[in-house]
């Protein structure tokens, strides 16, 4: 299903998208995720659009309890399905937000949120605030949006998203309560559902509240 035709609200879209496909899971995490929660103490973690859910079963088996959102009750009945699969039922919550509408509550050791871009208007810089508001002293903000675009993905091909610099201008926070742990791009190879390969790269935070 294509965003351009598509005339329903932003959740029926992430409902076809998540209900057309296929159940099964990469079984991986996030490369940004493990590259910068790696090593940290577990504690209470929120990973935002948690999808099928293979951050959170990773975050899980680390250690972590975790609460898993996404605006797709398909894509959470997934998630879930794939938590119990690898028996770590028992260390995830999930909820079901709009994120332009509500905000999970509570205060977390790791906020996660991986490329929150949709094909809709999406008020990212005011979920992302959301988000670093919602870290507790020594927690982790992490957040990878694309600053690329592979050609089979839903923007123009020449289209660049915002530098992390920028994204880190535009959250407005208060520099002296975050340390900078990495603010810059992350180059990857990309792979498309047709199993073809792009470069690509990804505008990434990685920022501790002190």
């Amino acid at each position: 299903m294509r965003p351009d035709r598509h005339t329903g609200s932003a959740e029926d879209f992430w409902e076809g998208i998540y209900g057309n496909a296929s159940s099964r899971t990469s079984g991986l995490p996030s490369t940004i995720l493990k590259r910068f929660a790696t090593g940290r103490a577990p504690g209470h973690a929120l990973d935002l659009g948690c999808a099928k859910g293979d951050d959170v079963v990773w975050l899980a088996k680390q250690g972590w309890r975790v609460l898993g959102v996404d605006i797709s009750a398909v894509a959470l009945g997934i998630a879930a399905k794939n938590a119990a699969r690898n028996d770590v039922a028992d260390h995830i919550v999930f909820e079901r937000h709009d994120l332009s509408k509500s905000f999970p509550d509570g205060k977390f050791d790791l906020v996660s949120a991986m490329f929150l871009q949709t094909p809709f208007d999406f008020p990212c810089a005011l979920v992302l605030r959301a988000a670093a508001s919602a870290v507790r002293p020594s927690g982790l903000l992490l957040v990878a949006t694309h600053q690329t675009h592979a050609p089979w993905s839903w923007s123009a091909p020449n289209e660049r998203e915002i530098s992390a610099q920028d994204r880190f201008l535009e959250l407005d926070l208060e520099v002296s309560h975050w340390r900078q742990v990495f603010v810059g791009p992350i180059h990857r190879k990309a792979k498309g559902p047709g199993g073809q390969q792009a470069d690509v790269t990804d505008a990434v935070l990685a920022l501790e509240r002190v």
